[in-house]
């Protein structure tokens, strides 16, 4: 074998282990990531495919280290829409918080497998028949313009055709039975919802497929390097989920970016289309010599230069609505907090507006109260415990959360006693492992 197809072997089987790791870590312990953890799976796997790419550098091969960065970089700006369909799929399903890890990530191997059966068609397609980067092309302008100027509100409210057939031929329950797949009611046993949503989001994630895969075919046909692309775009999508969180919704110019994107490749795959032309009633079947030739460079540039304008005249935006309103708050994942239905304040996503992060916890004279970036105060049992403690932990330095443990977990204990029903955690301890 040669050092290329061992480095395929090694690196897919690496990968593999990570996948199946990252799986068990969801499963045996299901819950709503914190900012620090959801960052850190990020990088991690930012500078995994960073050290994929060095070591295909260091190999000497750098064609394919170029083609895989900028690969990459395409699929992960283009996956990023692929968010705003999920957060659609789990709101419209009432899919429990703690359970969102478990159905991303589940969602998102169906949706792994699925794009590496679509990569082997589509590499024998272009291999075989030039002339289909004509069609390919074509609909990556489409999809572009339909992106900058269409009206895609719906994506991802309604069930697509798998789901559709799935719940005529299956019995299904509204009713969560935590992350198991079945329920017994009465003796019948049911399908949870827990199923259709992990087939929602596969499914759906092959959709975006259909737009994604052709575009990679712009920088490379190399069947490992399209799915390693590919991959590696996937394998961070659930940490960016709760990373970026509402904050997607403000950057209201990110679509255009993606559709420039679109655009530019659509007009790339026509262009090499041209160059290899086979077609007998386009200038005779021969190559048409006078099409520029867009190296891969270019596509690196396009690609950071879009995604970067977008996000930049986003925030621009947000800074001058938030001059206008009077709200200067800009924050990435579970950043304020608001009433829920319980009475409780729960910090949630950047779409709240009560209390503002960073947060802290001070002794008043009628007990610790939590108060925020702007001053504003409430009780510190007003606040769910156990995302009180997350905040804490990431908000304030270690030796102002040892000053008020003790305290904190006296009075929610004492909380907790006189109102049973409400949940049980420490409040601003960091662990197990935390002094007592």
């Amino acid at each position: 074998m040669t050092p290329y197809q061992i480095f395929e072997i090694v690196s897919l089987s690496v990968l593999v282990l990570i996948l199946v790791a990252d799986l068990l870590i969801v499963v045996k312990r299901p819950h709503v990531p914190s900012m620090k953890e959801a960052t850190g799976w990020v990088v991690l796997y930012v500078s995994l495919a960073l050290v994929f790419a060095g070591a295909l550098l260091l190999m000497g091969d750098a064609q394919h280290a170029g083609e895989f960065v900028t690969g990459w970089l395409l699929e992960y700006s283009l996956s990023i829409d692929n968010l705003f369909v999920f957060i659609i799929i789990l709101s419209r399903f009432s899919v429990p918080r703690e359970m969102q890890q478990r159905v991303l990530m589940i969602g998102i191997l169906i949706a792994i497998v699925l794009r590496g059966i679509f990569i082997l068609v589509g590499v024998q397609l272009v291999e075989q028949l030039s002339w289909v980067f004509y069609i390919f092309g074509a609909y990556l302008v489409y999809v572009a313009y339909k992106q900058a100027f269409g009206n895609d509100d719906e994506a991802g409210e309604k069930d697509n055709l798998v789901t559709r057939l799935l719940k005529r031929r299956v019995n299904f329950t509204d009713t969560w039975n935590g992350g198991k797949a079945t329920l017994v009611e009465d003796g019948v046993k049911f399908m949870t919802p827990f199923v259709l949503v992990i087939v929602a989001l596969g499914t759906t994630d092959l959709l975006f497929a259909i737009d994604s895969i052709p575009a990679i075919f712009s920088v490379t046909t190399d069947p490992f390097l399209v799915f390693a692309c590919n991959i590696f775009a996937l394998m961070g999508l659930r940490q960016l989920y709760f990373l970026l969180g509402g904050l997607l919704d403000r950057l209201v110019y990110l679509h255009y970016g993606i559709a420039a994107i679109l655009g530019f490749i659509g007009i790339k795959l026509v262009f090499h289309a041209m160059e290899e032309n086979e077609l007998p009633f386009i200038n005779g079947g021969e190559h048409i010599a006078w099409v520029p030739h867009i190296e891969t460079w270019h596509s690196l540039l396009v690609i950071l230069a879009s995604m970067v304008v977008s996000v930049v005249a986003s925030l621009i935006k947000l800074r001058i609505d938030a001059r206008r309103t009077g709200d200067g708050s800009l924050h990435l994942g579970p950043v304020e907090a608001e009433r829920g239905a319980d009475g409780h304040f729960h910090i949630v996503d950047a779409t709240g507006s009560s209390f503002a992060r960073p947060l802290t916890i001070e002794p008043r004279t009628q007990g610790l109260m939590v108060v925020d970036a702007e001053g504003k105060q409430a009780p510190i049992t007003d606040f769910d415990r156990e995302v009180l403690r997350e905040a804490a932990v990431e908000d304030m330095p270690e030796p102002a959360r040892d000053a008020i443990r003790d305290e904190a977990r006296a009075e929610f204990d004492a909380h907790e006693r006189a109102n049973p029903t409400d949940a049980a955690a420490d409040a601003v301890d960091d662990g197990p492992d935390a002094r007592r």
